[in-house]
């Protein structure tokens, strides 16, 4: 397994994300049970940016899980609604938040986004036409 909840969301830096709609607003508490401990992080979502602080605040969409949960959907390896069916996390409040979840945490090592498959497959087809004499 590679990187850490804990190490991921004290990384995050609050700088633009344009992978996040620009319309989405809203906070997230994430309550991550280890050793008979639960650590509090909680991220406001606004304008394509994610702040993260730790606090036991109220917030929009509270998402409860074991470190190894969390660890797993960090690296890609687990997507939050697959570990909700599974119950292996709950959550409570406006649900429609748990996207933003998905997006702020990192997807697979290697990734792609299919935007950027199609642009490199879009960037690569003029060259090839031209080759083959068509316009």
């Amino acid at each position: 397994m590679g990187a850490t909840a804990e190490r991921y969301l004290q990384q995050l830096d609050d700088g633009r994300r344009p992978d996040l709609p620009e319309t989405t607003r809203g906070t997230l508490r994430l309550d991550v049970r280890s050793d008979g401990c639960t650590d509090h992080w909680y991220l406001r979502v606004a304008d394509q940016h994610v702040q993260v602080t730790r606090s036991d605040d109220d917030a929009d969409l509270v998402v409860r899980a074991d470190r190894w949960v969390f660890d797993s959907m960090v690296n890609g390896e687990l997507h939050p609604g697959a570990a909700m069916l599974r119950n292996e996390l709950t959550m409570q409040g406006d649900m429609r938040l748990l996207l933003v979840l998905r997006r702020i945490f990192a997807g697979p090592a290697g990734a792609r986004h299919p935007r950027e498959l199609g642009r490199a497959a879009l960037a690569a087809r003029p060259a090839t036409a031209a080759r083959e004499g068509r316009s």
